[in-house]
């Protein structure tokens, strides 16, 4: 997996202050992207343990609220199978942290059994997410007024609500 960059200190993609991951890759390809440059699965550096570990400590401070995943597209099947094992690190050394991930892919119809991006970690790696953020960026339907996302199509999923409910829970955020 390669990734574009990492902020340590990210206001805007998330509540509090987040540790961002923008990994390279995307197949969706939105008209009007703010980093059509990340589509390239190779573009910027490759992503090593030394760059999970750099992560790591950037999650250290208590001030840090959370971590965040966006790109390109961290649900790329390629990506995933790279995300899985940070997550869960991160869950595991800093549980009262939440983790946000944007995807331009809908959760019901590619992120589900049968979905075209569902493989043998997306079960998992959903699990060990708290917000979705789902749903192509749509030019057409961009509003800068909404919470944390793009275009009006796009929503928060309460991913922990959307589990034990069974069915898609929006956030808070979503208004």
């Amino acid at each position: 997996m390669y990734y574009s960059n990492i902020k340590k200190w990210d206001i805007a993609d998330g509540t509090g202050v987040r540790v961002t991951l923008f990994v390279s890759g995307c197949t969706n390809c939105c008209p009007g992207c703010f980093q059509p440059e990340t589509w390239d699965f190779q573009y910027g550096e490759v992503y090593t343990e030394d760059t999970k570990k750099e992560m790591l400590t950037a999650l250290e401070p208590d001030f840090i609220q959370g971590l965040t995943l966006l790109g390109g597209e961290p649900m790329e099947l390629q990506n995933q199978i790279e995300l899985v094992g940070l997550v869960k690190e991160v869950k595991e050394r800093f549980p009262k942290k939440d983790i946000w991930c944007y995807t331009g892919f809908t959760y019901e119809q590619d992120l589900r059994p049968g979905g075209r991006r569902y493989c043998q970690v997306t079960d998992e790696l959903l699990e060990l997410i708290d917000i979705l953020v789902d749903g192509k960026f749509i030019k057409e339907k961009r509003n800068l007024m909404l919470n944390f996302r793009g275009s009006e199509n796009q929503r928060i999923i309460d991913m922990s609500a959307t589990r034990s409910k069974g069915e898609v829970v929006l956030s808070e955020w979503n208004d």
